[in-house]
């Protein structure tokens, strides 16, 4: 894996942009660990990620990304915000980021575009990303339709450029499994939530710990934003209006809000995003631990497999 040399980290791992999660001193700690931390935009305004940026840079000369969700009502100003403040590396998703792409690549910075499938990853590297981020449907949040292991080969072969493997990695078998179908680097996000350092309600943690690995859900599937949570009232709720009364003013009253009521401790109507890989998150542990024993177990796997 080589996104670490690209991206100047010390480890070819990339910390998911979670909304209302991702703040800066969170970024931070990822990053003096070694790893490429991200400030979100999700749930944030762009004035709020100018001062996220301003204040990263108060707790760390590591190398940081700022993660940039088309969608934010805010886009336009976001745009603007990302160039005035010469970050070096923007992850991009929930959207086209088409009409954005040139004027960011012009002022020097490497944009590497989340994506779901060959079509968006041809389309992204024909506008000028620096690599694309894959993300399968394994993982929690927003996802696409595609499962991240079978497909990842064929977007490696599809592009010349870079490719980071997203959504089902949570040790170092799945890491080193990423590198053999032609990953350059990773990006985990469910993986972090367990730690100590990560801004969520303690609630939020326990019943991610005590989740079986059934317990995961996609709710979202009929308003083509489909959403992977673990199951509770509210995503029994706006799967039952999907299925049954179609009521999508119901649903989307419900789901407004839904991420960050999941973060403040509201376990019952709150979007409780995680992927599929639940199993895995069965102790609360530091950021440090949980980066050096995903490298460690990585680079053991490969010694495993007499691999250099």
């Amino acid at each position: 894996m080589n996104i670490n040399n690209i991206l100047n980290i010390k480890y070819p791992i990339i910390q998911g942009g979670m909304a209302h999660i991702s703040t800066a001193e969170f970024a931070a700690k990822v990053s003096e660990l070694g790893a490429l931390g991200q400030i979100a935009s999700g749930g944030f305004t762009a004035e709020q990620v100018r001062s996220g940026i301003k204040k990263i840079r108060t707790l760390t000369d590591k190398a940081f990304g700022v993660n940039v969700v088309i969608l934010n009502k805010d886009i336009d100003k976001l745009a603007e915000v990302v160039i005035e403040e010469k970050v070096d590396i923007i992850t991009v998703g929930a959207g086209n980021p088409k009409p954005y792409m040139k004027k960011w690549i012009d002022a020097g910075i490497r944009v590497i575009p989340i994506i779901a499938n060959i079509k968006m990853a041809k389309s992204v590297e024909a506008l000028g990303a620096s690599a694309v981020i894959f993300e399968g449907a394994e993982a929690g949040g927003h996802i696409g339709s595609l499962n991240t292991f079978p497909e990842l080969p064929a977007i490696v072969d599809s592009v010349n450029i870079p490719v980071i493997c997203a959504g089902g990695v949570y040790n170092g078998k799945h890491m080193f499994a990423a590198e053999v179908l032609g990953a350059s680097g990773v990006q985990i996000g469910s993986r972090l939530l367990v730690a100590e350092e990560t801004p969520i309600d303690e609630a939020y943690k326990k019943a991610l710990i005590e989740g079986k690995d059934s317990d995961t859900i996609v709710t979202g599937i009929t308003t083509k934003a489909p959403v992977r949570v673990i199951k509770n009232e509210l995503a029994k709720r706006l799967n039952e209006i999907e299925i049954g009364s179609k009521d999508m003013d119901e649903f989307f009253k419900l789901a407004t809000g839904s991420t960050k009521r999941a973060v403040d401790g509201d376990i019952d109507m709150g979007s409780i995003l995680c992927g599929q890989g639940i199993y895995y998150l069965n102790k609360i542990e530091s950021l440090k631990d949980i980066i050096e024993n995903l490298m460690k177990d990585y680079l053991q796997v490969k010694k495993t497999w007499n691999c250099n």
